[in-house]
């Protein structure tokens, strides 16, 4: 059987492994949300050098300056559709990211949560008379900060939530905004 002091050596090299973990997949999913963002950019601005040589080539052919102006005008609507499905974009890119984040944090804090009652539980078993109040005190404690967690968790959630229902009223916003731009120029 093992002392207490080598059940909390055996639980604190394991936890700390368990947080090397943690910051390992937490690291590595941040990072695919960064390249996904990256990816998104080397695509739009590829797309948009692309699109601005097409459009400066019919700018160059226009024959007067109401056809040039028609042709300016024209371009006003869609590229705030593009700007807007590249807002979208963003929004989505760090939404899945936050959730995959959001995801893996749980699953290792109820992990760890789990292996540290073990612990308590297995050390109360093998307590000396009399260390019932302090086996009582870390299990209040373990149930305050996972009480702590899921509040933190529970409003990072609806943070998220919040920031994601503003980009898309700022979006219609924005689209709206252009479609009545681009209107006003046809006139």
């Amino acid at each position: 059987m093992f002392s207490i002091q080598d059940q909390f050596s055996a639980a604190t090299k394991a936890n700390v492994e368990a947080q090397l973990a943690l910051v390992t997949a937490l690291t590595s999913k941040a990072f695919e949300g960064v390249e996904k963002l990256i990816d998104l950019n080397l695509t739009v601005a590829k797309t948009s050098l692309e699109e601005s040589n097409a459009t400066a080539k019919q700018l160059l052919a226009a024959k007067d300056p109401q056809e040039f102006f028609s042709l300016a005008a024209a371009q006003a609507q869609p590229n705030a559709e593009k700007a807007a499905a590249y807002a979208r974009h963003i929004a989505n890119i760090a939404s899945s990211t936050q959730a995959e984040i959001t995801k893996t944090a749980e699953a290792q804090i109820a992990e760890t949560s789990r292996k540290v009652a073990a612990l308590v539980d297995d050390v109360a078993k093998n307590a000396p008379a009399g260390s019932e109040n302090v086996i009582a005190i870390v299990k209040s404690m373990i149930g305050n900060a996972n009480a702590g967690y899921e509040q933190l968790a529970k409003t990072t959630k609806q943070a998220v939530e919040a920031i994601e229902t503003n980009l898309s009223s700022a979006t219609v916003q924005f689209t709206q905004a252009a479609e009545k731009a681009t209107g006003r120029a046809k006139k």
